[in-house]
């Protein structure tokens, strides 16, 4: 198993953007010195507490600042970009990290983006835009010469080069024939992750409720054999989910729930959940009450919190419960009040991981 992380990334919105971008790419760096195999990178735009509508801004800074670590925008939304315009930038930002780049994407679930852009989410428009975005891109980065592209919501063409090839399309993705692409899934035999498996994609599973993990990669095999494709590698499945670690269960528990971590879910992930009518996800029993979905609810059975030893016995309980997967994300969140606490416990972390019997 490798360790990654995924950062929405999430502050307290005392933090000014600025503190909260440097802190940022300080924990990429960090991650970097210790091991993370990867790192992936929200993007999101009316929610004042994961201030990020340009993962690429950020990653392009960590590329030039870390060695081995992979990284990636988790994800860009699609709906909000031309599909010639990303595919660009996608290129060059593989060449500023010589290989190190995956992309993640997606059609976003946050509303209020949505309608800023102007886009009928209730119609299902935000996901066909996704769709029709990506094979725009693909086609982009695979093509050999000129064509055109002409969808319900964008018209794109490469033109013809000019004959003396002082005006030519020219930039193709470092890594043929592009880099590796992934998607997240949050709820019960998740459509998107069977998508992943249909198109052959890193499937990315955010994972508050363990007892329906093992229905991410069920969905992810039937999309892969609905499409006639090869069975899917459970090496590439990413697992993220809040993870804490101190030298007590007790000591760990206090920094979860009283920390930064806690924090947030209290102020704003619990509030945006039940918004939108989606505590269920949290929910080990469907028919429990909305109002039992509490900070300490989901530090007993949506985290994984404690010392070493019964964080390595969680995280082995949760392989046997999926069948396996190849990567575990931890999901990253503000420290720069807690940067000792935070620090450890991710060192920790890579420690137990380093460790664990395949």
């Amino acid at each position: 198993m490798k360790l990654g992380a995924f950062m929405m990334p999430a502050h307290p919105q005392h933090r000014s953007l600025h503190d909260g971008h440097y802190h940022d790419l300080d924990t990429l760096e960090f991650f970097d010195r210790t091991g993370f195999a990867e790192a992936w990178i929200g993007e999101h735009y009316m929610m004042p507490a994961e201030p990020c509508p340009s993962p690429d801004l950020l990653l392009a800074q960590a590329f030039l600042r870390t060695k081995r670590i992979r990284l990636a925008p988790g994800a860009f939304m699609l709906p909000f970009h031309h599909p010639a315009e990303l595919a660009h930038r996608i290129c060059m930002l593989d060449h500023i990290s010589q290989g190190r780049l995956m992309v993640g994407i997606g059609a976003s679930g946050t509303n209020l983006d949505l309608e800023m852009f102007d886009i009928d989410y209730r119609s299902g428009a935000h996901r066909e835009m996704t769709a029709e975005s990506i094979a725009i891109m693909t086609r982009f980065w695979e093509s050999d010469g000129p064509f055109e592209y002409r969808g319900k919501y964008w018209t794109a063409r490469r033109p013809a080069d000019l004959p003396d090839k002082r005006s030519t399309y020219h930039l193709k993705p470092f890594q043929a024939p592009y880099p590796p692409i992934g998607v997240t899934g949050l709820s019960a035999s998740s459509p998107t992750l069977r998508l992943a498996g249909a198109n052959g994609w890193i499937p990315i599973s955010f994972c508050f409720t363990p007892q329906y993990l093992h229905t991410h990669w069920d969905v992810v095999e039937a999309g892969a054999r609905a499409a006639g494709r090869p069975a899917p590698d459970r090496g590439e499945w990413r697992v993220s989910r809040p993870i804490l670690v101190a030298d007590t269960d007790r000591e760990a528990w206090r920094r979860a729930v009283d920390g930064e971590m806690g924090r947030y879910f209290r102020d704003d992930y619990l509030p945006m959940l039940a918004g939108n009518n989606a505590l269920g996800l949290l929910k080990e029993d469907p028919g429990m009450p909305d109002s039992d979905v509490t900070v300490e609810y989901v530090a007993r059975h949506c985290w994984i919190v404690g010392s070493p030893d019964t964080v390595r016995e969680r995280i082995e309980a949760m392989q046997a419960l999926s069948g396996g997967f190849g990567v575990l994300h931890v999901m990253g969140f503000d420290h720069l009040d807690e940067m000792s606490a935070i620090r450890d416990s991710h060192a920790a972390l890579a420690e137990i991981v380093a460790n664990l019997r395949d």
